[in-house]
């Protein structure tokens, strides 16, 4: 009875292999992208550990930060420069500046973005 034990927990572990194998990876970041701090998950501290992309999608500025776990999240860089809001989440957000960043969290995940000066009326603001 054992040898039947042994053959078919082989074959599950097997077959979790052959699908973990089958499953899609996680794209890296592209060359080029900008190494923020961030705090995944609640309780967490934070680390150098994601990375930022740019890109203009549909004429919006989108930046997607990649986890160094292979998770990644999207915000829209608001036009009129007074922050970010999730681009393709149902999550809401909440930012606020702490120490010249940007600190922004959303779901117990927190990043902390560079900070740059707005020119325009309401920059002083």
């Amino acid at each position: 009875m054992r040898p039947r034990v042994f053959l078919a927990a082989a074959g599950l572990a097997l077959a979790a292999a052959c699908s973990s194998a089958e499953a899609p990876v996680q794209a890296q970041a592209e060359e080029g992208a900008e190494r923020i701090e961030c705090a995944i998950g609640p309780g967490a501290g934070f680390g150098p550990d994601c990375l930022v992309e740019r890109a203009e999608i549909g004429g919006a500025t989108v930046l997607t930060v990649r986890h160094a776990g292979g998770g990644f999240r999207r915000f829209e860089q608001l036009p009129d420069g007074r922050g970010l809001v999730p681009y393709d989440g149902a999550d809401p957000a909440d930012q606020e500046l702490r120490e010249g960043k940007l600190e922004v969290a959303v779901a117990g995940d927190r990043y902390r973005f560079a900070v740059q000066p707005v020119d325009g009326p309401d920059a002083g603001d």
